[in-house]
């Protein structure tokens, strides 16, 4: 994003995403039986477009690992609802934290 997206670098755009996927199976197998992947990122920023800003209202959400259950997660309404599910998958206090374990089939909207 930093490096290309906001700089309409679209060729390098696209080779930095292809380095990523081909990266990607290393990283899924390393995970083990009990690993979690999520990929997101903070906001959309297209290189193909004239603006320099951010384009996108939203971003990515994936999740992957061996107990995950594949479903549509929704539109989800607050990033914290990944620290939620990391602190839940962990088992670790979430001390208030506002955002919804989005791994548990109630807050799948």
């Amino acid at each position: 994003d930093m490096k290309y997206g906001h700089r309409r670098n679209t060729k390098d755009f696209a080779r930095c995403l292809e380095n990523f996927d081909e990266r990607l199976p290393e990283i899924m197998r390393l995970l083990g039986d009990d690993g979690l992947l999520i990929i997101t990122a903070d906001h959309g920023c297209d290189p193909s477009t004239p603006s320099t800003d951010h384009s996108r209202e939203y971003t990515p959400l994936l999740m992957y690992g061996k107990a995950v259950e594949p479903k549509n997660l929704g539109t989800r309404k607050t990033f914290a609802d990944i620290a939620a599910t990391v602190l839940d998958y962990l088992e670790l206090p979430s001390d208030g934290l506002a955002g919804e374990n989005f791994l548990s089939s109630e807050s799948v909207k």
